[in-house]
């Protein structure tokens, strides 16, 4: 996971609800990746969860930030929301497999199950695929005016491309290390600067390299799309199905809709995770970043 201010109360919720549904919680080990040595932000982790086995790493945003294109949500263009293009760089390399998670989601499953589902050889994430999704809608005329790029979404895939959300992963990150496909993904932010082809953050150039190309995981795990759309963050319901993990993407985040008076009737699944709650307002102004 990523680690800082703005997302600290999110943050503080994800982590809850893993050790809470975990069968073996002694066993889980984060990686908070962070944009400076945040000490205030990490002793908050600390005290919350004093035998949490974590690591923090951190971030370079000046090395990124020349490659952030402006999108339709303007906390789509944080140099965080990047950090997992890096992640075979910025974690150590005796790891292998990780599970990547967003900030603004709870689990009520056992992340074990996730982390350990199945990956053919040839193949370096697994996440949930929605291929009902308009696939067309993430790319600019531009692009796919152009047969030199859109061409890309139909060479050496194993099937169609469909959309996937980053913000659950499962990634090998020894066969991203070999396939070296941080370089293959900056590649596409560098042609974004010269050629606008899409408009929504760090999530096509991971659909451009990926998407035809991953392990499909069961929709339970990313109960996605409850903050809404980008623009005004309406409520939504869950999709059909079961549930292992809620996902608030999009423009409306549960604690600032909660403290704004205006939940959503889901919002209060969200609540039972909220350590920080009408505290937060005080530990977010003593947090120097």
């Amino acid at each position: 996971m990523t680690l800082d201010a703005a997302y600290l109360r999110g943050s503080m919720a994800v982590i809850l609800s893993v050790l809470q549904h975990s069968s073996c919680p002694q066993n889980i080990v984060f990686h908070f990746v962070t944009s400076k040595q945040t000490h205030r932000l990490q002793n908050y982790v600390v005290s919350s969860f004093p035998y949490l086995k974590y690591r923090i790493y951190p971030y370079d945003v000046a090395a990124i930030s020349g490659l952030i294109s402006t999108s339709i949500r303007s906390a789509l263009d944080s140099p965080l929301n990047y950090a997992r293009n890096y992640l075979a760089e910025i974690l150590p390399t005796c790891l292998s497999r990780v599970v990547y998670l967003d900030s603004d989601l709870i689990l009520v499953d056992d992340v074990s199950k996730l982390f350990t589902t199945h990956i053919p050889t040839d193949v370096v994430l697994a996440a949930p695929e929605y291929c009902n999704a308009n696939f067309t809608t993430y790319f600019t005329p531009t692009f796919w005016s152009n047969p030199s790029l859109s061409i890309t979404l139909s060479l050496n895939r194993r099937r169609p491309p469909c959309y996937f959300n980053t913000g659950v992963m499962v990634i090998e990150l020894k066969k991203w290390r070999q396939g070296d496909y941080t370089r293959k993904i900056i590649e596409w932010m560098e042609l974004q600067k010269r050629i606008r082809i899409y408009e929504l953050g760090s999530l096509p150039p991971f659909l451009l390299v990926f998407a035809g190309n991953i392990a499909p995981v069961d929709h339970r795990w990313n109960q996605h799309g409850l903050g809404g759309d980008n623009f005004r963050g309406l409520c939504r319901d869950l999709h059909p199905g079961p549930v292992s993990l809620l996902h608030w993407s999009g423009k409306g985040k549960p604690w600032v809709r909660l403290d704004g008076g205006t939940p959503c009737p889901l919002d209060a699944l969200w609540v039972p995770y909220d350590l920080l709650e009408s505290r937060f307002d005080l530990i977010e102004s003593s947090i120097i970043i």
